[in-house]
């Protein structure tokens, strides 16, 4: 088979690719199916005796301390229930630092003597379980001769019956630690940030008169993009089969150029694939509420509804997982890594991120005339406060090999972190820095002048898609995070810088208030010193702009533009001291996070260096040659004939495939460089020397590829994998 004919092979298997049976009942309601593979509140609330079900809803609702003497009679609920719905084995799930889910699962069945079986599944055994620690990240917290791992049950995050078509599982959302009690796991430090902010939150509620206040909690609506390729070019692929991302590819005739992929008709195809995925999450109880075209050919967004942060970092990663598994029934492969192919919109999840609680909604809404909204002001400085301190840590929660190649680049928010409060917010904290607000911009009205249309509604203030942390009208966007990482990072980060914040606040309007000063102008005056001292952060202009790293430099806000920059920020004397006061992370488990951290970038370009020089020295320097080699013959043998030969073809092969030579050389070096045992020399390395390697490798191949006959070329082109689905 010649090289061309595996890609046009690939090309038929893409047209001949048969859709699987539509999976809706036209007679079933979506409505009828949320949530029925979950052991939710509704389905508690039928299976456990009163005093067992208000003791849970209590953890859940209250945060108070679980109950150890109820887990018998919810762990034997909660077995009769999956099994009813065909479960044989239980898992406990956890979130390593791999950013993975891990599971381990366990039959329900015991052997009898007699030699028959019983199901059993313990309270114990639902609350803790004891799989091995040694084989994942730690950072050195524990040796690798030192396997002993405990996972707990996290009763605020719903278990679940996942369904599969070799047999059923109930899975156990879980914590992961290590036997010291240190976190091994993305879970464990959503919890404890948690807790931390809600205490901080409710003293502010205090001071503005609310008695005995809720828990305020994180909620968290994550935005995933993603690609879709089709199964047949993606096993083409080396590079997507291994990285996640093309190492190589020449930009199309056509990319994004025309903005009409952007909101256009979903394909037929995708749409089937949509409407599958929608069906899985429902039943899981994952509230998808939105789904369209994104900016790039072949790029495509899901939208669920806000939740408590801990039970969407769950849903986050479960809602991957169902995308992956379900792409590939229907002959296609989703892929979320960061930015997969050069030239085109990159993948985000952005996080959008608010506070509040069922006694009091949302505490970020402005209301109708926010100068008058002391309350939401103070939680809202609270925000511009925890940012411009901690912009380097958030910047950090979003580092990876992967989100380099996005942050920065005119798809994505700049590695510069600052806030945009819009038109209106801006103009009232701008008041606030002046003496005091009295007035806020009002809504207007949009006249569209067609008689049959009603005039719209007009927001006080437009939203800003440059910048990386931006008031949404009742909300923050955080639109940083990468479209492969866990929600968990972000959201732990976020959930501690305002505990701070907040902290800050509730003990200096506690002070005045003890000191004799009225209220409401203590809340001035805390408002005027926010504004003042943080108010650099504030920054409603094109974040893409050349200018903007300039005055940023000038404002002092950090511009950390790689993740070797950014990690440090992890073991910042700062960093550890915030974390280590709000009972968090302790300063091991910060340094653990930072040579993980490390570790995942070292591992990251080191899998790309190898093959780009794999795919380069045995896909596309043969090509090249074979291509150079038949033009060569071709001129010799026209002046041979005494015909005058045209060496440009020649000469346009010739120049990048020497450039792809050296390329290689330079590379294979890199390569076989022994990385220092220091992490940051190690990651240092890879980020100066080993990827201006690999980017030099590519920018030959790509030229080439523009160049070498079709019939040479093996690797499925950007054309054909972007437009082709």
């Amino acid at each position: 088979m010649t090289a061309n004919q595996v890609r046009l092979q690939a090309i038929k298997g893409v047209e001949s690719s048969v859709p699987p049976a539509f999976s809706f009942d036209p007679g079933e309601e979506p409505g009828q199916i949320f949530g029925e593979n979950v052991f939710s509140l509704n389905v508690m609330q039928k299976r456990l005796p009163k005093s067992v079900y208000k003791s849970v809803v209590s953890t859940i609702e209250k945060s108070t301390p679980l109950d150890p003497a109820v887990a018998d009679a919810v762990a034997s609920a909660m077995k009769d229930w999956a099994m009813e719905k065909g479960a044989t084995h239980y898992a406990h799930v956890f979130y390593p630092l791999t950013g993975l889910t891990a599971e381990k699962h366990d039959s329900f069945l015991d052997p009898v003597g007699d030699g028959t079986a019983f199901a059993s599944f313990s309270g114990k055994t639902l609350i803790q379980g004891e799989p091995d620690a040694s084989s994942f990240p730690n950072g050195g917290l524990r040796n690798t001769f030192e396997a002993r791992g405990y996972t707990g049950w996290d009763v605020m995050s719903p278990a679940y019956v996942l369904e599969n078509p070799n047999g059923n599982t109930l899975c156990i959302p879980t914590i992961f630690i290590s036997m010291t009690g240190e976190a091994l796991d993305h879970k464990t430090p959503v919890l404890r940030s948690q807790q931390a902010m809600s205490a901080q939150a409710k003293r502010v509620l205090e001071l503005f008169g609310h008695d005995e206040p809720d828990n305020v909690v994180a909620y968290c609506g994550p935005e995933q993009e993603y690609f879709l390729v089709d199964s047949h070019f993606f096993t083409a692929r080396p590079d997507l089969l291994n990285a996640g991302r093309t190492l190589f590819g020449a930009k199309p005739p056509k990319g994004q150029e025309f903005d009409d992929h952007y909101f256009g008709a979903i394909p037929e195809r995708v749409l089937g694939f949509m409407m599958d995925t929608e069906r899985e999450l429902f039943k899981l109880g994952i509230p998808a509420k939105t789904r369209h075209n994104e900016v790039a050919p072949g790029q495509f967004e899901v939208a669920p509804m806000f939740e408590r942060a801990n039970e969407a970092s769950d849903h986050q990663q479960l809602l991957m997982t169902t995308f992956k598994s379900v792409a590939r029934k229907h002959g296609m492969e989703c892929l979320f890594h960061e930015k997969p192919f050069d030239g085109v919109n990159g993948s985000g999840k952005h996080v959008n991120f608010s506070l509040g609680n069922s006694e009091l909604g949302s505490l970020l809404v402005p209301g109708d005339n926010p100068h008058d909204n002391a309350q939401f002001l103070v939680f809202c400085a609270a925000v511009i406060r925890a940012v411009d301190l901690y912009g380097g840590l958030l910047r950090s929660s979003v580092a990876s090999a992967s989100n380099d190649h996005r942050l920065g680049a005119n798809e994505a928010p700049p590695a510069i972190i600052s806030i945009f409060l819009g038109d209106q917010l801006a103009d009232v904290f701008d008041q606030i820095a002046k003496g005091g607000a009295t007035h806020s911009k009002e809504k207007g009205t949009l006249t569209i002048g067609v008689d049959t249309l009603p005039n719209l509604s007009k927001d006080p203030g437009d939203r800003n898609r440059t910048s990386p942390f931006a008031f949404t009208g009742n909300r923050f966007e955080f639109r940083a995070p990468g479209s492969n990482q866990t929600v968990a990072g972000p959201m732990v980060v976020l959930n501690t810088i305002m505990a701070e914040a907040l902290d800050h606040a509730a003990t200096y309007l506690e002070t005045e208030v003890a000191r004799g000063t009225d209220f409401n102008e203590a809340v001035q005056a805390l408002l005027t010193s926010i504004v003042s001292d943080h108010g650099k952060v504030i920054f409603n202009g094109n974040g893409y702009s050349d200018e903007w790293p300039i005055e940023a430099e000038q404002r002092g806000l950090k511009n950390l533009r790689t993740t070797v920059d950014a990690l440090p920020e992890l073991i910042s004397p700062e960093a550890v001291e915030l974390f280590g006061k709000y009972a968090v992370f302790n300063e091991r488990e910060m340094h653990s996070r930072y040579e993980v951290g490390l570790e995942q970038y070292v591992l990251s370009i080191s899998v790309e260096a190898n093959l780009t020089l794999e795919m380069g020295t045995t896909i596309i320097l043969p090509a090249a040659v074979r291509y150079q080699t038949e033009l060569a013959t071709n001129v010799s043998a026209l002046k041979a004939a005494g015909v005058e030969a045209d060496l440009a073809d020649l000469e346009a092969v010739s120049v990048p495939l020497a450039a792809l030579r050296a390329g290689l050389k330079e590379l294979a070096a890199a390569v076989a460089h022994d990385h220092p045992e220091d992490g940051m020399e190690a990651a240092t390395f890879c980020r100066d020397t080993v990827i201006p390697a690999m980017a030099a490798v590519r920018e030959a191949a790509d030229v080439l590829e523009g160049v070498v006959a079709d019939d040479l070329w093996s690797l499925p082109t950007y054309q054909e994998m972007l437009y082709l689905l």
